[in-house]
C-alpha cells in the first residue's frame, strides 16, 4: 500500500465508514510475449495516483466516444457480455473497445485489421504516433482513426482475465476488467511521446524475484517510485496476475487457459502493529492464492 492509499485508509477509519465513491469503469490489457527469460509483459509507469497502480499494465477508463466504434470482428458484444459475466451488452462492448484503444494509445499495439483474417502491420512511424497523441488528447476519436484506415477491431485477439474493484476507502475508484493479448508479430511496443515516462517488457519471474527490494522503483526513478518495493507500486490485481504469468508455460498456454471471470475487491485490514494491509481472498484454482499488500 502506497502513501496515498494509507492516507485515504486513515481518513476512512477516523471519520467513520461512509458510502464509497462510485467506481469508474475501466479496462486494462496484459500484453504478452515469449522470451528466453520466460513469459514477459509490458509494464508502464502511471503518474497521478492512478487507481490502476503506479506501475501497471496499459489501461484506462471507458470514454463516451467508445460507443462510436462500430467496425467489429470476432465475438459479438452479446458473447462478450456473457464472457464478462454481465447482462449489460453495451457496457461489455465499451470495456472491449476501451481495452483495445488504451493499448493502442499507451503502447502503439493495435488489435485491428481490414477483416477477420488480417492484422495491421508496421505502425511505428510519426503518422501513427500523431494518431495516438490525437486520441489521447481527445482531439479525435479512436473510431475516426479506425475509419480513416479502414480497420475493424480484432476482438478475437483479446482474452478476458478477471474483474477488480478498487477498495471502498479509495478516493478514486475503478471497476476494472482485465484482458490479455499476445503481441502481434509485426508490431512493436513504444511509449506515447507526450506522456510516456517509463515502460518496458519485463519478465514476470524476474520482477517477482525482486519484489521485496526497491529494484523496480529505483529503475523507474520517479519521486513516487524510488525506494519502494513491488507491493507499494502495484495494486493487488497486478501482483496476482504477475504471479500467474510467472508460473505459465508460455504465451499460448496462458491465453488458452480456461479460467472463471471472478470478481475481486481488496479489503482493508488493520494489523496488530497498526499497519494497514489490503487483503484479497482468492481460490488457488482461480487467479492466485490469498494476497496481502502492505
Amino acid at each position: 500500500m502506497n502513501a496515498d492509499q494509507r492516507e485515504a485508509a486513515q481518513a476512512w477509519l477516523e471519520f467513520g465508514e461512509r458510502t464509497p465513491s462510485k467506481p469508474r469503469p475501466a479496462s486494462s490489457v496484459v500484453l504478452l510475449k515469449d522470451s528466453s527469460s520466460g513469459l514477459q509483459t509490458f509494464l508502464t509507469y502511471r503518474p497521478g495516483e492512478s487507481p490502476l497502480g503506479t506501475v501497471a499494465f496499459p489501461g484506462g477508463t471507458i470514454e463516451a466516444a467508445d460507443d462510436d466504434v462500430t467496425d467489429w470482428v470476432g465475438p459479438s458484444p452479446t458473447l462478450w457480455a456473457k464472457s464478462l459475466g454481465t447482462a449489460d451488452i453495451g457496457l461489455a462492448k465499451r470495456h472491449v473497445v476501451a481495452a483495445i484503444r488504451e493499448l493502442f494509445e499507451e503502447t502503439g499495439i493495435l488489435l485491428a485489421g481490414a477483416d477477420a483474417s488480417s492484422l495491421v502491420e508496421n505502425i511505428t512511424g510519426p503518422e501513427w504516433m500523431r494518431g495516438r497523441e490525437s486520441i489521447a488528447t481527445q482531439e479525435s476519436t479512436f473510431a475516426q482513426l479506425l475509419e480513416r484506415y479502414g480497420l475493424a477491431l480484432r476482438t478475437d485477439l483479446l482474452k478476458p482475465l478477471n474483474h477488480w474493484t478498487s477498495p471502498d476507502f479509495a478516493h478514486r475508484r475503478f471497476d476494472t476488467r482485465y484482458f490479455a493479448a499476445a503481441r502481434p508479430v509485426n508490431q512493436e511496443a513504444s511509449l506515447l511521446s507526450s506522456k510516456g515516462v517509463w515502460g518496458r517488457w519485463a519478465s514476470a519471474f524476474d520482477i517477482l524475484a525482486q519484489r521485496n527490494t526497491p529494484a523496480l522503483g529505483d529503475e523507474i526513478g520517479q519521486p513516487d517510485t524510488s525506494g519502494l518495493a513491488l507491493g507499494e507500486l502495484v495494486v493487488p490485481g497486478v501482483e496476482i496476475i504477475l504471479e500467474k504469468i510467472a508460473a505459465a508455460r508460455g504465451c499460448i498456454a496462458y491465453l488458452n487457459h480456461k479460467r472463471p471471470i471472478n470478481e475481486y475487491q481488496p479489503k482493508l485490514v488493520v494489523g496488530d502493529d497498526g499497519e494497514f494491509n489490503l487483503e484479497v481472498p482468492t481460490a488457488p484454482s482461480s487467479e492466485g492464492a490469498a494476497c496481502r499488500e502492505r
